[in-house]
């Protein structure tokens, strides 16, 4: 693949992505600028205004994240250019942990024994049954389903909740409105790991927030306009939810007097919860240009209409 230009731009690691994506395409030349030659192909990470503004000949765009809602937004980008996704590349595992993390304290009461700790108090919480706490998943993609899968294969029942059905194993598969109503109203913890799309913002508001059992807790590990911050914080605030574990913000970084940084009843965590292994994930999108040059179809295409 002599020849070929690559349109590199993150903010995350950029360094190890240019010496990984040489490795692996050693013929190719990788530019980090926006005024950068014609390239074949971008690789990018939240991407700036302008950036595709002079690459009208882009055979393809590799969104170096889980996420792609600001790709699909970008005006600069022609809808003919494919959208492709870096599939897992280590960042399932991740969002497992995390979410294994949020339900083990949920279900263990690990914060109620740090206050206590904290008031040199020795008080044991009665135990708990897990068959009697449930977990509901949003969002049945790669990330989603092993991340459900994860949490069952501990013993909780998971109920997970996608636009249209879906089959995971072990998992209680609903969809449609009346499925979402149906999985908030069991969640003890509700992990959301949706895509931002016009369908999805503000999806957890208010109204669906009440849905949820007295003394749940939100997980966040998607994209923080799909809650409305404004009723989530009125929720906690009035002991409706126990707490919220959240790794994503409507804006990031999250500004310094932001009232979750403070807020007793949130977790606030810097958009960690699932990062892309820069060497894998090179390999992978290396073996996808291969693909692409040789007109063969790659898996990981963004279908625009859904968003996802």
């Amino acid at each position: 693949m002599s020849g070929l230009h690559l349109l590199l731009h993150t903010t995350e690691q950029p360094e190890q992505w240019v010496a990984a994506l040489q490795k692996e395409l050693p013929q190719a030349r990788i530019h980090r600028a926006s005024d950068a030659p014609q390239c074949d192909y971008a690789l990018v990470w939240q991407p700036p205004a302008g950036l595709f503004g002079g690459q009208p000949a882009l055979k393809a765009v590799f969104s170096l994240g889980a996420g792609v809602d600001s790709l699909l937004t970008s005006d600069e980008l022609p809808e003919a250019v494919p959208v492709v996704r870096v599939e897992d590349s280590g960042m399932a595992s991740q969002m497992a942990e995390y979410a294994l993390y949020a339900v083990l304290d949920a279900f263990r009461e690990f914060r109620c024994y740090a206050r206590q700790q904290r008031s040199h108090q020795w008080s044991a919480r009665p135990p708990r049954e897990r068959a009697d706490f449930a977990v509901g998943v949003l969002g049945l993609g790669v990330l989603g389903s092993y991340t459900a899968q994860a949490i069952g294969a501990l013993g909780f029942p998971v109920y997970g909740w996608s636009r249209t059905p879906r089959r995971v194993t072990g998992v209680t598969c609903l969809h449609g409105s009346s499925g979402l109503a149906e999985v908030l109203a069991s969640a003890r913890v509700l992990v959301v790991l949706l895509p931002l799309t016009v369908q999805t913002r503000g999806l957890l508001d208010a109204r669906r927030l009440a849905r949820l059992p007295h003394g749940a807790v939100l997980v966040n590990l998607a994209r923080g306009a799909l809650v409305a911050e404004a009723d989530l914080l009125r929720a906690l605030n009035e002991g409706r939810l126990a707490h919220a574990f959240l790794d994503v913000f409507s804006t990031e970084p999250l500004p310094p007097g932001h009232p979750f940084w403070d807020h007793p009843g949130i977790t606030v965590t810097p958009h960690v919860a699932a990062q892309t292994t820069v060497a894998p994930a090179a390999r992978q999108i290396a073996e996808k240009i291969a693909k692409l040059e040789r007109g063969e179809p790659v898996t990981g295409v963004v279908d625009r209409r859904r968003g996802y």
